[in-house]
């Protein structure tokens, strides 16, 4: 029986949406009773009470579980299917398995409005996410670029930074990779000399990659190095390619690491990569998306994976008598957190959000007090992250998600590979008619080709406190319930989620999302660590109810 208002006001959250592929464990059993108390508290002092259950459509975590499915099933592996047949695949395996989430929900008892239930995917949300790309292109917030994104190999995808993780290594030390029989030794720093172009003297650079120096386009040296004041403006000569290769001087340069001269490889190095933006540089790629060897490397490297090719790259210098030798070497390893890949920093034109001004404006809204954290203490970390916050690499080389609404124009007259053109809208029609507009023709003169590409999952996930209540409409339920009175959710979530929907939902809705964040603690194991099935130390919620045997 609906129960009517005794007080004219309304409390409206949002469930973080878990993933589609997932089963609740105790740490989402936290959030859900804290959240729980919250609506059923409000309820009783005769608030207008909207609690909203949903579910993430977890483009990576999904794809890979249904390409691991069909591999064990019927031995044939996704590009063994078309984009059509493989994503039938995925809803499929979503209407069977997509549900245990809600039935776990409905379990622990949490008092959530199942006629509003949605998912990232329903054809309403996926409106949604289209009408914010446009709107955010239409007003330079989304932009496209040749950029070093973090790839990983494993996924042939690119991620954002905040999805990668690190490992410390102090000196030699093994570590599996995916696609790797044996395990890789990390934690070396290998010295080689490049000749010095015109005269008998010689150049050695340190890297722990010697299997990018094919990429090399420079040595660079700090300025005020003596050892090679009498080099600047030199050139040396590519042991490999032949090619001459520029000695330029950067500040940049730590005279106190290998051999304080370093190899300049700008499309397999974030450092370099700025480089060669300072210094006019090329930016040739070694490395392909499948972290096999391009054919650039020739043919004795071609095809060749990375990590392969680092020992064959150091045998050849040695048997060129340019190997000056490899010591112990602490390092940060760069690893994907969804695959355990090693990350390849590549050079891949893809689209970014542009968040400078955004991150100001989530800073701004803390400081006036508009927005409060609870506890205060996350204040400081919110205001550290987005201060120094990058440009977010949104797209994904993934099939299963929301292909971005992006389309390649083809125009009659261009015969060669010029720029690239691009026009997007909220249908392939609204873009012929944009690139009609835009470059003076008739739209059936015009050939688009749609980006086949994915947006993140996170870039969904943070229109959900408005989308979930019909935005882009301003229907009954936007106009009464946005913006959610708090979002209750897990600290780790601050940036992939939080400072996004903050960012996102001002933009596009001219208001904060919600005026309260309330952060729990995290459920950990007794070492410390997160819920992860990978680390296999979850707790099933409903175990906890029902019992459950030993084994």
């Amino acid at each position: 029986k609906r129960l009517s208002h005794s007080v004219d006001q309304t409390f409206s959250l949002c469930i973080p949406p878990p993933n589609v592929t997932g089963t609740l464990h105790l740490g989402h059993a936290l959030t859900v009773a804290v959240q729980d108390a919250l609506v059923r508290w409000r309820r009783m002092q005769g608030y207008r009470v909207l609690w909203v259950p949903g579910c993430d459509h977890a483009g990576i975590a999904t794809q890979t579980v249904v390409e691991r499915r069909l591999l064990r099933e019927t031995g044939k592996c996704r590009q063994d299917f078309n984009r059509e047949e493989f994503l039938q695949e995925v809803w499929k395996w979503k209407n069977e398995k997509g549900e245990e989430i809600y039935h776990q929900l409905r379990r622990l008892g949490a008092s959530l409005d199942w006629s509003r239930a949605c998912f990232t995917m329903d054809p309403g949300f996926s409106r949604a996410v289209t009408e914010a790309f446009v709107t955010l292109c239409d007003s330079d917030l989304i932009y496209r670029s040749e950029n070093l994104v973090n790839w990983s190999c494993a996924l042939q995808s690119a991620i954002s930074d905040i999805e990668v993780e690190t490992k410390d290594v102090s000196g030699p030390t093994m570590m599996s990779v995916p696609g790797y029989e044996n395990k890789v030794e990390f934690g070396n720093m290998f010295t080689f000399a490049y000749t010095v172009e015109g005269c008998d003297s010689e150049v050695p650079v340190s890297t722990t990659r010697p299997e990018t120096m094919l990429g090399d386009v420079a040595v660079a040296v700090h300025p005020d190095d003596p050892r090679y004041q009498a080099f600047h403006g030199q050139w040396c000569r590519h042991p490999f390619t032949n090619r001459l290769i520029p000695i330029i001087t950067d500040t940049i340069v730590d005279m106190e690491l290998g051999t304080g001269a370093v190899k300049v490889t700008p499309a397999h190095d974030f450092i370099d990569f700025h480089l060669s933006q300072r210094h006019s540089l090329l930016r040739p790629s070694v490395i392909r998306g499948d972290g096999t060897m391009e054919p650039l490397c020739g043919q004795w490297l071609e095809g060749v994976k990375r990590f392969d090719a680092r020992q064959l790259v150091v045998n050849a210098l040695a048997e060129k008598k340019l190997f000056r030798g490899k010591k112990n070497h602490t390092m940060t390893l760069p690893i994907c957190s969804r695959s355990g890949d090693i990350i390849e920093p590549l050079l891949k034109k893809q689209w970014f959000v542009r968040c400078d001004t955004m991150a100001l404006k989530a800073i701004q809204a803390v400081e006036d007090g508009q927005l409060e954290i609870i506890p205060s203490h996350y204040t400081k970390t919110w205001v550290n992250w987005l201060s120094s916050i990058s440009d977010w690499c949104i797209s994904r080389q993934l099939w299963w998600g929301h292909q971005i609404p992006a389309y390649q124009v083809e125009l009659p007259s261009s015969t060669t590979k010029e720029e690239e053109l691009w026009v997007w809208g909220k249908s392939e029609k609204e873009a012929r008619q944009r690139a009609a507009v835009k470059y003076g023709l008739n739209p059936d003169d015009i050939s688009l080709r749609q980006d086949p590409d994915v947006l993140d999952t996170w870039f969904s996930s943070a229109l959900f406190p408005f989308t979930m209540l019909g935005w882009p409409e301003k229907s009954s339920d936007f106009l009464r319930f946005y913006p959610n009175s708090v979002l209750e959710t897990g600290s780790d979530l601050i940036f992939f989620w939080v400072a996004r929907m903050v960012m996102l939902g001002s933009e596009l809705t001219g208001q904060l999302p919600f005026r309260q964040v309330l952060f729990h603690s995290l459920v950990r194991d007794k070492y410390g660590r997160k819920m992860s099935k990978s680390l296999g130390n979850v707790i099933d919620p409903l175990d906890v109810i029902h019992g459950v045997s030993l084994k």
